[in-house]
């Protein structure tokens, strides 16, 4: 029976803190020391009510609380405080018996100074009806029972304890770096594109290389009933994931370490080839291999393979996750076509509609009023990362137990570096289709601008999707709530290629795509060339 109450008492209370007003819990640190240990102090989280008790910002302005040990005791009523009495003490009791508010009247009753709370599994804000509890004046705060136990190992049961709450720097740095990652991507991407545009072009007039581009392009294009198709399976893949992720997250994780491998390959071979040295081979199964290919290879798959395996190493595996993103954006936008304007809008509208509903529509859906897309970026079931779509600032604990979809650039922020990354793990983080998805489009243009002699399109597209990044930060900043990019993204960018092609009156070549090549061709492309290419082009539309 015991077992059986608990149970549900668990469940309950996650659910509760999924459900709780988060902006009311402020972290605070609880500095520890002891006397006679070999260590002088060490830092621990808390959390509490900034609008129930005020808590200074530095620690030399902390006062010095010796802590009581009472977690054996419920303090549910006057006759638990001990004989040897608990004034001016910081008392640690343990979560449940009866409500904290509860305790915390008997602990001020007692005399006591601060009154904390450990528990087992989460940390959980002090939120409460504090109007059955006005009397009550004492700093209430929740540390993990995980972090008590320590600290008792650490210090003994001599121990005194300062709290603070540091105050959060006014610049967030981690907006321009997020900037920077996505422009640069999506630009390097695109201009990538553009050049395996132009020299497709180039291979034309030999009719071996027109066909394999041909059949190339085939199976790379993506025509506008692949887009829709493509759009139901992420639909599909969205909702599965949403039930089932505890198992469909590590096939998630095997996908992106050999996806992103390849991509790193892909990106940096294309790099060694322009090198002129170290070109030494080797001949296998009747094949020449590039000996630095084979090193190159090793080293994408060694980088894949050490984040795989300490990817909940939060102080640095962000950084072998957002270097293995940045090649996954870039090979696929730099390889992914889409054929026309047509199937740009199409992919691009759509998928805002798929983010614009898994973000605020199905939480009127689901069970517990959270939209299935946050759910799923923060790894549902037992976290506290605080996100809102695509775009979003979280926190997590260092060793959280679940698993996360590695699908987001993520940038910590400067208090992962402060002693406040005892508390939280601070990040912003951006979603890989909140690059990618924009990114096809800006290399289209960069594609139509090779046909064209111009540049126009590319670097339009590219400056909107800047100033659709810079405008989602804006909106970030001033609604302090998480905002999913595609939402600023997608107007930006096809409002601006559409009134750069209706400016040049292109609007009908852009929009058909595939038929831009018919247009005069450039000086390699000889007249005979021409039917030919005509022809293609059909056979792809």
């Amino acid at each position: 029976m015991g077992t059986q109450r608990r149970l549900p008492s668990a469940a309950t209370a996650l659910i509760w803190v999924f459900l709780l007003r988060l902006t009311a819990a402020q972290e605070a640190i609880l500095h520890a020391s002891g006397n006679g240990t070999t260590l002088p102090s060490k830092d621990y989280c808390t959390l509490y009510n900034p609008h129930w008790t005020a808590l200074p910002s530095t620690l030399e302005n902390a006062t010095s609380i010796s802590l009581m040990n009472l977690t054996s005791t419920p303090l549910c009523n006057i006759s638990d405080i001990p004989t040897e009495g608990i004034k001016n003490k910081a008392v640690v009791v343990q979560w449940g018996t009866c409500h904290f508010l509860q305790k915390a009247r008997i602990a001020q009753t007692g005399g006591a100074e601060a009154l904390l709370v450990a528990n087992n599994s989460v940390l959980f804000p002090p939120l409460g009806n504090k109007s059955e509890f006005h009397d009550v004046k004492i700093l209430i705060a929740f540390i993990n029972h995980k972090d008590f136990k320590d600290m008792k190992q650490t210090f003994g049961d001599n121990i005194t304890v300062k709290m603070y709450s540091p105050s959060w720097p006014s610049f967030d740095y981690t907006m321009v770096v997020i900037f920077v990652i996505a422009v640069f991507t999506v630009a390097l991407g695109g201009y990538w594109s553009g050049l395996i545009e132009l020299e497709n072009m180039k291979a034309m007039a030999n009719p071996e290389d027109r066909e394999m581009k041909k059949k190339k392009e085939e199976y790379l294009t993506f025509s506008p009933l692949i887009v829709v198709v493509f759009v139901v399976i992420c639909c599909v893949m969205m909702v599965l994931l949403y039930f089932f992720y505890k198992w469909l997250v590590y096939v998630m994780i095997a996908i992106f370490c050999i996806a992103s491998a390849m991509s790193m390959y892909n990106c940096l071979a294309a790099l060694i080839h322009r090198i002129p040295y170290g070109q030494c081979t080797i001949v296998c199964c009747g094949k020449s291999i590039e000996v630095r290919l084979i090193f190159l290879s090793g080293l994408c798959i060694a980088i894949a393979v050490v984040w795989a395996v300490f990817r909940n190493e939060d102080r640095w595996a962000w950084i072998l996750q957002d270097i293995l993103g940045i090649a996954f954006c870039l090979n696929l936008i730099k390889t992914l076509k889409l054929p026309n304007f047509k199937s740009c809008v199409i992919l691009l509208g759509l998928l805002l509609l798929y983010d614009v509903f898994f973000v605020f529509i199905t939480p009127f859906i689901t069970k517990n009023g959270e939209s299935i897309m946050i759910e799923l970026a923060a790894g549902p079931f037992g976290n506290n990362e605080k996100n809102d779509g695509n775009l979003v600032e979280a926190t997590a604990q260092p060793s959280a137990p679940h698993e996360k979809l590695p699908v987001v650039i993520r940038v910590p922020k400067l208090a992962y570096f402060s002693v406040m990354s005892v508390c939280v793990m601070p990040v912003s983080i951006l979603g890989f289709g909140d690059i990618i998805v924009p990114g096809l489009l800006i290399a289209y243009c960069r594609r139509f601008d090779e046909q064209t002699g111009s540049s126009i399109y590319y670097i339009t597209s590219t400056i909107a999707y800047a100033v659709g990044m810079i405008l989602t930060f804006v909106v970030l900043v001033l609604m302090k709530k998480g905002q999913p990019a595609l939402l600023y993204l997608v107007p930006c960018t096809l409002i601006t290629a559409s009134i750069v092609a209706w400016r040049r009156k292109e609007i009908k070549k852009f929009w058909k795509g595939s038929g831009y090549q018919m247009m005069d061709q450039p000086d390699y492309a000889t007249p005979e060339e021409d039917p030919v290419t005509a022809g293609e082009q059909i056979v792809q539309q």
